[in-house]
């Protein structure tokens, strides 16, 4: 989430969003909710990843079955945070405990405040570095990837169906918080959120077909992950307040998270063709020698 957006929000009190439909200025409705379709669908993009690689742990029969379900149930659970979220603004925000670690000098102490924002981040962040991590070393490790999911990776629609709606509600927290940003108006944030999830679910299917397809790409969207959860971590200790050894915890800027992606699918793009180039040159050489 951007950080310029922290301020709008954060001072308000629960008083300044509103339950009630607001249809004053019908017009300017109409475009706060396209915007904020927009948004959530810019700030989706980590989490439909996510749903794509999640959902090949389950069967491939139900695959598609846990990935909407999922996401629907998601959907309402998002509306529900939403209603919390406004009700419990100041909650939200506040810190839970503090800690500090004294270092060598008052310069280099490890200290922090926590609050449920900040927490979640973390928490989210690490899941999803362990995952992608563990993914890739799968990738590495197994002799046939091809076969990955019918080997020790497999899960149970349930618990499939669990995590994808377990991480779509630590992604919704961003998307939440930056659409306050926008708006007070709660019915309007809800209707994007069903907007953008109905969205997700067409999509969905649509990206884990193509990473089926294209097992290269594959590896791109796990390293994509990791840089998902190095964000979500560095946004958690920035909340936080977090210094290590002195060091204030920087969040990563959304600019520089899309930077990298592009990087990496420009190498991941050029690696490909340079590799397909090298083989056609062997093949000729084969051929030629014969």
């Amino acid at each position: 989430m951007p950080q310029s957006m922290l301020p709008c929000f954060a001072i308000l009190p629960k008083e300044a969003f509103s339950f009630q439909p607001i249809i004053d200025n019908p017009l300017g409705s109409l475009f706060t909710l396209l915007m904020l379709v927009l948004l959530q669908a810019v700030l989706g993009f980590d989490n439909l990843l996510y749903i794509s690689i999640e959902s090949k742990r389950a069967p491939e029969d139900k695959q598609q079955y846990v990935r909407r379900l999922g996401i629907g149930i998601a959907i309402v659970l998002r509306i529900v945070l939403l209603f919390v979220i406004l009700s419990l603004l100041e909650y939200v925000q506040e810190p839970l405990f503090h800690f500090k670690i004294p270092g060598l000098s008052n310069e280099h102490d490890t200290s922090g405040a926590f609050t449920l924002h900040s927490l979640i981040s973390l928490a989210g962040g690490a899941f999803i570095l362990y995952t992608a991590v563990k993914e890739i070393h799968h990738l590495i490790a197994v002799d046939h990837p091809e076969h990955d999911v019918e080997g020790g990776g497999k899960k149970s629609v349930g618990a499939v169906i669990f995590w994808i709606v377990l991480m779509n509600l630590v992604f919704s927290f961003d998307s939440i918080l930056s659409a306050m940003a926008l708006t007070h108006d709660f019915w309007i944030m809800a209707t994007a959120i069903v907007i953008s999830g109905v969205l997700m679910i067409v999509l969905a299917d649509t990206v884990s077909a193509f990473l089926k397809k294209n097992r290269l790409y594959e590896v791109l969207g796990l390293f994509i992950l990791f840089i998902v959860g190095i964000l979500l971590i560095s946004e958690g200790g920035h909340l936080a307040h977090l210094h290590l050894f002195g060091y204030i915890v920087e969040p990563m800027a959304k600019s520089t998270f899309y930077f990298v992606i592009a990087v990496l699918v420009l190498v991941d793009i050029v690696q490909g063709r340079y590799q397909k180039k090298l083989q056609a040159m062997n093949e000729a050489k084969a051929t030629h020698a014969a």
